[in-house]
């Protein structure tokens, strides 16, 4: 798995920020997306994160149909057919003249270019925020882990400022990038999507025993170093795939089995669709678009069955919506 050469101790490439966020680990926090990921999850809800390059959206609602896009792209990658924009991702390199160019912003570049410093100030602006409520700055993404050179430098400075740093991974990265980051992370949200391996790969794309060989290196770190390092563990709750009592049972008796004690929060986070505009902008395809959320007794009974697994009860934790009766 390589790095692409424009990562850098200096500069990544980055989606967003996100200030005040209250579910990116504990308290109050910002967390910075960073564009690029190794896995493809049939129901990722951040898609404009899989893609390490820049890409186009269009926004119909903002769009006054001036076409003074058209006239600006250099390589003819823009259309209009009577409905809207129609953008050809065969042509697009993602270079943003349009989007400049656009009056109504109805062109939107997603992922940038972002350095060291420029990103060290704006993490640092809610400090008091952190310090109040016991929160922090979360790097997400995406995976973080593979611009880990660029992230571990930013952890490095915001800890000498006394501001809390957590990691949230899918655990898909080189045991050198992960290692390089839990010297300077303070807490790491960890996923575990499936527990079966064929099943993983059929949903992500890859197999998962890469990931669970970094989560024992996470749990050796953690015997070495004690009280170094919190260890939070995250499962999506994806109707169909990842929502069966299986796979909530297995990773339940992994973390029994393997992480005694070192497991903070086992969180089961709740299937939502809202991301669907998403797929709809980048022209793409998703295949839970018709699924609905879960149930409030569905949700009960997952979180029934991740209690029984063998794990601290304690430690489960679901969140997000369920389906209402008239949903």
């Amino acid at each position: 798995m390589t790095t692409p050469t424009t990562y850098s101790p200096d500069k990544a490439r980055i989606l967003h920020y996100q200030r005040l966020s209250t579910e990116d680990g504990p308290g109050i926090r910002t967390t910075i997306f960073f564009k690029g990921c190794p896995l493809h999850c049939e129901w990722c809800h951040n898609p404009e994160s899989i893609s390490p390059k820049p890409q186009l959206q269009w926004l119909d609602k903002r769009c006054i149909r001036c076409h003074i896009c058209l006239d600006t792209c250099p390589e003819n990658a823009l259309a209009d057919n009577g409905n809207g924009i129609l953008i050809n991702r065969d042509l697009c390199t993602g270079c943003g003249r349009c989007a400049k160019e656009c009056p109504s912003n109805a062109l939107e570049i997603l992922g940038s270019t972002t350095r060291f410093d420029d990103c060290l100030k704006e993490l640092r602006k809610d400090k008091q925020y952190y310090d109040t409520s016991g929160g922090g700055v979360t790097a997400s993404g995406g995976e973080p882990a593979i611009q880990a050179d660029f992230v571990a430098n930013v952890f490095t400075a915001l800890r000498e400022m006394g501001i809390q740093t957590a990691l949230d991974t899918c655990g898909a990265c080189r045991p050198d990038q992960l290692e390089k980051l839990l010297l300077v992370s303070d807490m790491v949200l960890f996923d575990i999507k499936h527990i079966d391996p064929d099943l993983h790969r059929r949903y992500t794309g890859r197999s998962n025993i890469p990931i669970f060989e970094n989560l024992s290196l996470i749990a050796e770190y953690m015997k070495q170093h004690p009280g170094a390092l919190r260890l939070w563990i995250r499962t999506p709750l994806i109707p169909g795939s990842t929502a069966t009592r299986n796979n909530i049972s297995g990773i339940g008796k992994h973390i029994a089995s393997h992480l005694d004690d070192k497991v903070e929060r086992w969180e089961l986070c709740a299937f939502n669709n809202l991301c669907a505009d998403k797929y709809d902008r980048l022209d793409m395809e998703w295949p839970y678009a018709g699924s609905s959320l879960l149930t409030k007794d569905e949700l009960a009974e997952f979180n029934s069955i991740a209690k029984n697994s063998g794990v601290n009860p304690d430690i489960v934790v679901v969140t997000g919506s369920s389906r209402t009766e008239t949903d």
